[in-house]
């Protein structure tokens, strides 16, 4: 059941099974591995921590049990765990892997690799380990490889099938054909993704682009040779197909030739000049003349029809009290940019901190990118709004968790995609107190640079 996805119906049995035979390290194990999945962290610890006592020669425990306390970022009992596992099991493939996952994390990419390459070895058609690799190598900046691999997406349990139902483009010229391209990932890819678009339009012919409705306005306005449609409308006809994250591929994108990395996105002049009109009547509101305005964003989507990537987002969000020592920096008029359940958070701002909230008039990604656009910078964790605000050119300052996404590159404060861009990454596991510090210590810097002269 388990195996067909019938989670529930599985849990029920195992509970089921453990109540007959409490002590079955086999079903402890698979129980315990489904309850990880589940993202009953705690629970499924408990259980994989008796399997292995139980009967302490059983590989998959092992796995299982490495895989608990990696998502617990608990590194080093995993890494222990894996190699215990791998000790008993020298050719696990899922141990192999998860094992160079968290080297990853801990950018150890090189290291991690040779653990990529050898599950590949014994798997070479598990698309899951062959995409670990890809981001391995994504996060290294070795995008010409990276990228290629990373085609392999399309053959994990996560992202499955592209779905693309036409001959599928691989790059070649298509004169006088036409090329549907379609979203893909959240809001955040398509953003980052979309400055790719006019340069997969200068091999052929007609471009048609396939987005979701929050982002369609301000897409079609930032690249208005091209047609853009909603993914709920049919497309027209057309020739030839590709997904938006397989064009830094086919387009034979490295680090040095990341088009656009200084802006590429265009607000509504006409909203833009709204927005500035309600930006002045909030200085009488406040009573405040900032010597700078800052928009912010403290968490992302929850995203919780994909579990794994609910368990990231856990790990890159946070609450609004956390940025609590923002509130000292005087002179800085906070605007609010945070949308979804969290954005509740705006109505009880840390003590001392002066935060706007309009985001009830922030329908889709053009009302934002108008606000944005009036603001001097943009402070965000890992979400769309980054994109955003790096397409429009706008200095952005980014919270990154400490096992963070292969596309801001493993040890870097810049990034190549967006010039305007500044990292804070969690030195640590959980670690919010330190980049936050130094982001604090850095912003007092700049509102002191800013401030008129006497």
């Amino acid at each position: 059941m388990q195996r067909a996805n019938r989670l529930q119906d599985a849990v029920v049995a195992y509970q089921a099974e453990l109540k007959r035979n409490p002590n079955d390290a086999c079903t402890l194990s698979n129980y315990g591995g489904l309850l990880c999945s589940l993202g009953d962290f705690q629970a499924a610890r408990q259980l994989l921590m008796r399997a292995v006592q139980i009967k302490p020669d059983l590989a998959d425990a092992w796995s299982n049990f490495g895989n608990v306390l990696f998502e617990l970022q608990d590194y080093q009992s995993a890494i222990t765990a894996y190699k215990q596992c791998l000790t008993l099991q020298p050719q696990h493939p899922l141990a192999l892997s998860n094992l160079g996952v968290l080297l990853d994390a801990q950018g150890h990419h090189a290291l991690a690799q040779n653990f990529h390459k050898t599950a590949i070895q014994l798997e070479p058609d598990n698309g899951s380990n062959r995409t670990n690799y890809a981001l391995s190598l994504l996060a290294q900046g070795q995008y010409t490889e990276g990228f290629k691999a990373y085609e392999w997406r399309w053959n994990t349990k996560i992202i499955g099938k592209h779905n693309l139902q036409g001959a599928l483009w691989n790059g070649e010229p298509f004169v006088g054909r036409t090329l549907l391209i379609h979203t893909e990932g959240g809001f955040g890819d398509m953003l980052q993704f979309a400055r790719f678009i006019p340069l997969a339009a200068e091999r052929g012919g007609r471009v048609i682009v396939k987005v979701r409705k929050e982002l369609l306005a301000l897409l079609q306005r930032s690249f208005p040779q091209q047609l853009f449609i909603s993914v709920d409308d049919d497309a027209p006809p057309h020739d030839l197909e590709c997904a938006v994250g397989s064009l830094p591929y086919f387009l034979g994108t490295t680090l040095n030739t990341i088009p656009f990395s200084n802006g590429y996105l265009k607000s509504d002049p006409a909203q833009v000049a709204i927005w500035q009109q309600r930006l002045e009547k909030d200085l009488y509101f406040t009573a405040c003349n900032p010597t700078l305005r800052i928009g912010l964003v403290w968490a992302g989507s929850p995203h919780r029809e994909v579990r794994s990537v609910e368990f990231v987002d856990q790990r890159r969000s946070m609450d609004l009290q956390t940025l609590a020592p923002l509130a000292d920096i005087p002179n800085v008029l906070f605007y609010s940019l945070q949308v979804g359940e969290k954005g509740i958070q705006a109505k009880m701002p840390p003590k001392g901190m002066k935060l706007v909230n309009h985001t009830h008039l922030l329908h889709n990604f053009d009302d934002t990118a108008a606000l944005v656009s009036n603001l001097d910078m943009v402070i965000a964790v890992d979400t769309a709004v980054v994109h955003l605000a790096g397409g429009l050119g706008i200095p952005v300052w980014m919270l990154s968790r400490f096992d963070q996404c292969w596309r801001w590159l493993s040890g870097r404060v810049d990034s190549p995609w967006y010039e305007n861009l500044r990292i804070y990454q969690q030195p640590q596991p959980l670690d919010w107190a330190s980049p936050i510090k130094q982001l604090a210590s850095d912003l007092l810097k700049l509102e002191q640079s800013k401030r008129p002269s006497a």
